[in-house]
């Protein structure tokens, strides 16, 4: 249905990859008894981001994130309307070696899809993005007026609204599937 070269860009963590649930899995491990209750606060104390950022850089963590099958959900419409998919991820500047783990976790379980690794997503052409992050968002849009968001649902992006951005919760796919369509049909 789709044209060649209609692009679709999807994220990875929060997006393909539960990158919340493992590192709330491996903060826990790591909680002693006089340590608080983890809640995900926004403004985590020194000692609790340095333990963030111990596991961030333990050699394969990124490569064994686990799936997310919001993500994923998004990305089998993406590939039934024959989009041509491009995995677009940030690469964090004080792990350079989650940058090639990334790459092997994309090897791993989408064999054949490019990957871009970038500093700034709103460079990135396409006409969908699939992005949990509002702030990626907001930026891709600012170049892409015209665009589509998906945005797999996580605490951080509800409440966001935008008129060309729709959340995903594992209820509405009919509603992301007439979007795409719709895409399609403009093209």
């Amino acid at each position: 249905m789709a044209k060649v070269g209609l692009v679709a860009l999807i994220d990875m963590d929060g997006t393909l990859c539960d990158y919340q649930g493992a590192l709330m899995r491996d903060l826990e491990a790591l909680r002693g008894p006089a340590d608080p209750p983890l809640g995900g606060e926004d403004d985590s104390p020194p000692w609790l981001r340095a333990r963030e950022t111990m596991i961030r850089r333990q050699p394969g963590w990124w490569r064994s994130l686990p799936r997310h099958q919001l993500g994923f959900d998004v990305l089998a419409e993406l590939q039934a309307l024959r989009f041509e998919i491009h995995v677009l991820t940030k690469g964090p500047v004080g792990t350079p070696s989650a940058w090639t783990e990334k790459l092997e976790w994309c090897q791993q379980h989408l064999p054949g899809v490019p990957v871009t690794i970038t500093m700034d997503k709103g460079l990135v052409y396409g006409k969908v993005l699939v992005d949990d992050y509002p702030p990626y968002v907001e930026r891709w849009l600012e170049w892409r007026p015209r665009g589509l968001v998906v945005l797999p649902a996580q605490p951080w992006n509800r409440g966001f609204s935008h008129p060309n951005a729709i959340r995903y919760d594992g209820s509405n796919l009919h509603e992301i599937r007439a979007a795409l369509r719709r895409l399609c049909e403009a093209e």
